[in-house]
């Protein structure tokens, strides 16, 4: 059953890779070991009307205390609010940085 996203809502898949983190020496770090307070980035699923800078494909950062967890086909997924988002990766961005800005 397709998903439609409403307002300015976002669904992204957690990235697999998340889990467990590499020191810079190499050790493992395993997911369960509470460190300080970390983002996280996941990949855009589904996006709602009024979301007006991200795209399904992009990548994104935000924080994981903060965001609900839902499942959906054995598959779990976090809900988001585009202002929760805190960065974007996509290759789209290479050609803003030339682009003038916003004037207010």
């Amino acid at each position: 059953m397709p998903i439609k996203m409403l307002h300015d809502r976002v669904l992204v898949s957690i990235d697999e890779e998340a889990g467990e983190r590499r020191s810079t020496g190499g050790i493992v770090i395993p997911a369960t070991a509470k460190m300080g307070h970390r983002l996280a980035w996941a990949e855009v699923v589904a996006t709602g009307r009024m979301v007006r800078t991200l795209q399904v494909g992009d990548r994104v950062l935000f924080d994981p205390e903060e965001c609900p967890e839902v499942e959906l086909h054995g598959t779990a997924y976090i809900l988001l609010r585009e202002r929760d988002v805190h960065a974007v990766a996509a290759e789209r961005l290479e050609d803003t940085e030339a682009a003038p800005g916003l004037y207010l």
